[in-house]
């Protein structure tokens, strides 16, 4: 009776995590589909602690430790959450899905050792006893989360500023030899004496972490949207194996769907940032491996005051506005709305440009103006916005650079050549509100400052949007 009431628990998990997953692709129902699939989560770990049971009928009798970490990790991920700005949101997704990683990889660790203290008296080697595809279970569980483990911790530390990106020449070649030893040693861990088995699969877990951390460290700033949703998909897998570990339903539809969405999310990024999977996956995505010309062309560049840019977007048609990092960093997507409403007040019609990897993580834009109540419908793909520029009066962009940057279409040298831009240049007037003239996240000049269509509006974006807010109203 308790397996029938636990397998409908987990039927329920996993539908409820089908339709939170569907109910995410829109702003409009994604809080309550996280709260829907987080539902269903709680109902599969309740129904997993009270009515799981072994084949010889026991089941789990350790609560103290199981409510006790479940308290701890509730209470860290509660306080977080919380806690943390939106500027920050990236850098807490990566190190959320660092621990996911590290689950994975302890439940293999665990899974290895139970199996090795089991049956070590009857083998010389894990292959005398072990089936191989049990083994592989447990390896590509352990070697893939320590890898996303490793390398969300490493996209931790590169989006918060405390590690700059390292990269050398013939990283790839060491990357891949990494890799390739990696598996060596996974497969003669099967096939070694079982004395010493557990030594190296201490190795291989060691390993993949190496590995983990060389293949995210050479990674450009501009291009960690797509690490850190590829590193998701990583932890997806790997928890899908840790389901097939113990059958559990649940736990590997959650692996597959994340596992799934995560791959699928780096395939559309990468086509976004016009990149190869493959060189994401030996480590040299995003290298700067020459000068822009952006940098040794440099004009002048021309600014523009408050009260001529409040002027022109009270008289315009149609203002766009193109969302960056520099936008979250303010805290300044609630102003920017209020500037909207203001605009709309006066006869202007104003949409936002939004580029599939502006800010940090994919979809940060997205979160960052759903949070200030933006309407979505004024969100604008960048195929969509960029039929728009030609018909806009002004455009106005809030700390984007790479984003925009014409070295993606014009500069076979720049690090950026071929990655699809806002095409900004086609409105009749730019305006790009930056602190300074620094180089964007990606340490990239933008040769779109010295055009003549750009003015330079300098300051904080949240004080220069309060300014702009105040001047319209007396426009």
């Amino acid at each position: 009776m308790q397996l029938h009431i636990l397998t409908i628990c987990y039927i329920i998990g996993s539908v409820t995590f089908i339709l939170g997953l569907k109910m995410l692709s829109n702003p409009l129902t994604a809080r309550k589909g996280n709260l829907i699939a987080a539902g269903g989560m709680t109902i599969a770990i309740l129904g997993t602690i009270f009515l799981y049971e072994t084949e010889d009928g026991q089941g789990l009798h350790n609560y103290l430790w199981i409510f006790s970490g479940l308290i701890i990790g509730a209470v860290i991920g509660t306080l977080a959450a919380k806690k943390v700005k939106m500027t920050a949101m990236p850098e807490m997704v990566s190190l959320f899905n660092g621990m996911g990683g590290a689950c994975a990889a302890l439940i293999s660790a665990v899974e290895f050792d139970h199996v090795y203290r089991e049956y070590r008296l009857d083998m010389n080697s894990f292959a005398d006893v072990v089936p191989f595809g049990h083994y592989f279970t447990i390896s590509a569980g352990a070697i893939i989360g320590s890898v996303s483990f490793a390398g969300s911790v490493i996209a931790w530390g590169k989006l918060n500023g405390r590690i700059k990106d390292f990269s050398f020449n013939g990283q790839h070649i060491v990357n891949l030899i990494i890799l390739g030893f990696v598996f060596g040693v996974a497969g003669f861990t099967y096939w070694t004496s079982s004395s010493v088995t557990n030594i190296w699969f201490l190795i291989t877990l060691l390993s993949a972490f190496v590995y983990g951390v060389m293949f995210v460290l050479p990674i450009g700033g501009a291009d960690m949207p797509v690490v850190i949703s590829l590193l998701n998909s990583f932890t997806g897998v790997a928890a899908a194996f840790g389901g097939f570990l113990y059958n559990n339903k649940v736990m590997l539809t959650g692996g597959i769907l994340v596992g799934a969405a995560g791959t699928l999310l780096t395939m559309l990024m990468c086509k976004a940032m016009n990149r190869s999977l493959q060189n994401v996956l030996i480590g040299s995505f995003g290298a700067k491996n020459a000068k822009s010309a952006a940098a040794t062309t440099q004009g002048s560049y021309k600014e523009i005051s408050l009260n001529d840019t409040a002027t022109c977007l009270a008289y315009a048609n149609k203002v766009m506005i193109v969302p960056g990092y520099g936008l979250a960093v303010a805290q300044a997507q609630h102003i920017c709305h209020e500037l909207e409403k203001n605009l709309e007040e006066k006869g202007v019609q104003v949409f936002y440009a939004i580029h599939p990897v502006a800010g940090r993580m994919p979809g940060h834009m997205n979160v960052l103006l759903a949070e200030a109540d933006v309407s979505y419908d004024k969100l604008l793909e960048m195929e969509h916005a960029n039929e728009e520029f030609k018909t806009a009066d002004v455009v106005l962009i809030l700390g984007a650079n790479d984003v925009v940057n014409p070295a993606a279409k014009s500069d076979p040298s720049s690090p950026i050549y071929g990655m699809p831009i806002l095409e900004v240049e086609q409105a009749k007037m730019v305006v790009v509100n930056k602190r300074s003239m620094k180089p964007g996240y990606a340490g990239i000049e933008n040769d779109l400052f010295f055009r003549p269509k750009t003015s330079m509006l300098f300051g904080d974006a949240k004080k220069v949007l309060q300014q702009l807010v105040n001047e319209i109203k007396n426009v």
